[in-house]
């Protein structure tokens, strides 16, 4: 019997799960995709902290009249800036369990602009 899209999603999120972890040197920048928004941050799971995360709506005036691929290279951005300013280079990518396409992709490679590696 097929699955629904959400129970193959989080399937596959949990299957990520078992592998990525984020330590202190490398922290985890975990992915969530809505119908209207991206969200992103970086986690200790060691610790079990948020060291920081960002939006679409915290981008405010910047992601007004953008396509939504284009509000995530924003938010792929932003959240590269907030992790070097905390002293944090490189980061475990946890997509979720949603494709690497799109918006997960362009946030992504906003990420990688920004000058975060994974």
């Amino acid at each position: 019997m097929a699955f629904s899209k959400q129970k193959r999603r989080l399937k596959i999120r949990k299957r990520i799960r078992r592998t990525i972890s984020g330590t202190a040197e490398r922290p985890r920048l975990s992915i969530y995709r809505s119908n209207k928004a991206i969200y992103a941050q970086i986690v200790n799971d060691v610790d079990g902290v948020t060291l920081t995360s960002t939006s679409t709506f915290h981008l405010g005036k910047d992601a007004e009249g953008k396509t939504k691929v284009e509000q995530s290279t924003l938010v792929g951005k932003a959240i590269a800036e907030k992790a070097l300013k905390l002293g944090v280079e490189h980061v475990c990518f946890d997509r979720g369990g949603f494709l690497y396409h799109g918006r997960v992709k362009s946030l992504a490679e906003g990420a990688r602009e920004g000058g975060l590696k994974f």
